[in-house]
Formats: structure tokens, sequence, C-alpha cells
């Protein structure tokens, strides 16, 4: 039987908000969530296996999930339900964007079809969709590329074998992290960060101020090295490092 939740996704942050937060690396943006969160900062919100972006020259995305699980190695999902695929994109397309299709691929470790290709990320793109995390693989990466629609998967695949939708809408389980529909999600070529719900409100200030204080301290010291002797550097990295961890703590207090 489909799960076709009929979810209305509530945006927890602006869309001036969300287009700030897309300008830094996801690392940046892990770094701000890492201050504002009371979970372990430890593998908490972030891909536990591998993940490879496809496009990286489209920068990092940001966007809430909308979920959705296929098995292409099967064909009776087709048998089925035979309009599974005008259920599930009538379902995508009333969901406020921007989103993130976040895809599990029931026939892991094995990969046997690719969910994504020219047609489905164009459509996808067209309801606002602005790229997609799957636990499997894609094709036509170039003109997926084209179409501006970014995906991050576990490889390339020639076929589509039985590529089907068989429900949307629930948990899923994606390189080893569980995602709800609605998560808020930040990703690009260093991977993807799912912030746990409730958590949006004060990430893009803190991912602000951690990226600033940087600049101003860590950062100058490792760069502006110019006449140093190596015991010299050493001393600003030191001298650097403590005035970074001081402006943390008066920001955020005392962190885990």
């Amino acid at each position: 039987m489909i799960v076709a939740m009929n979810l209305r996704m509530q945006q927890s942050l602006s869309d001036g908000e969300l287009n700030e937060l897309r300008r830094w690396s996801t690392g940046a943006v892990c770094n701000g969530w890492e201050q504002i969160t009371h979970r372990d900062i430890v593998g908490e919100a972030i891909n536990l296996e591998p993940v490879q972006d496809f496009m990286p020259f489209l920068g990092p995305m940001i966007g809430y999930a909308v979920t959705v699980v296929i098995e292409p190695s099967d064909p009776t999902h087709k048998q089925k339900n035979p309009n599974a695929w005008s259920e599930y994109r009538r379902y995508v397309a009333s969901i406020p964007g921007p989103k993130i299709i976040v895809v599990q691929d029931l026939d892991k470790p094995r990969l046997l079809g690719a969910f994504w290709g020219e047609v489905t990320a164009n459509f996808h793109r067209s309801v606002g969709c602005v790229g997609t995390i799957i636990d499997g693989g894609i094709r036509d990466v170039d003109e997926m590329g084209h179409a501006g629609f970014k995906a991050l998967a576990r490889s390339l695949c020639a076929g589509r074998a039985h590529s089907h939708p068989i429900r949307w809408g629930g948990e899923v389980e994606v390189f080893g992290r569980r995602i709800v529909p609605g998560q808020l999600i930040h990703a690009d070529k260093h991977g993807f960060l799912a912030i746990p719900p409730g958590e949006e409100q004060g990430l893009l200030e803190a991912t602000r101020f951690m990226d600033a204080t940087e600049c101003q301290t860590v950062i100058v010291a490792a760069r502006d090295t110019g006449g140093r002797s190596p015991s010299e550097i050493c001393d600003a990295m030191d001298r650097a490092g403590e005035m970074f961890r001081a402006a943390v703590r008066e920001k955020f207090g005392s962190k885990k």
C-alpha cells in the first residue's frame, strides 16, 4: 500500500535566511549547528557513510526533505500501483519549496537501477525541488546538472530497471542517517547535514558568528606568516586559538 501523507511542510526559516545559509559550505553550517544543538555532535546529524556530490559546480543546496522509497529490482511494484508515479508527482508538487528529495533504495548494497535521469530531474526542478540525496544510483548526470538539479548519490547507473515510487511521506534511512519529512538539510561536496527538527532557529546567526570569528582569529594567524619563524607561527596560532575559543564561550556558553 502506498503511503502518501497529505503533508504541508511549514517553513521554519525565511527564504532570505535559506539563501544566506546556502552561501556557506556544509562544513561551515555544521560549525554553527554544533554551537546551538543539545545533541551529541559526533555523527548526530551528518551522513555516516560515504556519499558523492555529482554536481559540485552547483555549490551547496538547502531545502526541506521530501522522502520516497524505491526498489528497482522488483517489477511487482508497478503492478501493485500502476498510478504511483502520477500520485507521487502530485504529492511532491503539493509541498512548498525549496525541497530536497531524499530517496531510500531498498536494493542496497546492490545498485540495479537509477531513479533519477533527465526527465525526472527537470520535472522536480519545475515544482520547486533543488536536488536529491539518493542512497542509490543516478544517470543522465550532465543533463541533470544542466537543469540545475543537484544530486548526492551512491554511484552512477546506466539502467533504470524497475524504478518506481513505492511509498512516500514517511521516515527513510540514507547513508546511515534517518531522515523525516520536512527536515531541513544542507548539502554539498562534503556530504549532508540534516538539522534535527526544532533546531533551525539560530542556525544562521551561529553560522555567521563562527565564520566571522574564524576569519578574525585562527585564519589570520594561519595565513599571516610572512617573516615569522616556525616557533613564532606556532605561538601566534596558540594565541589566536585561545581568542577564538574565548569568543565562542562568550557567545554560546560552555559546551559539552
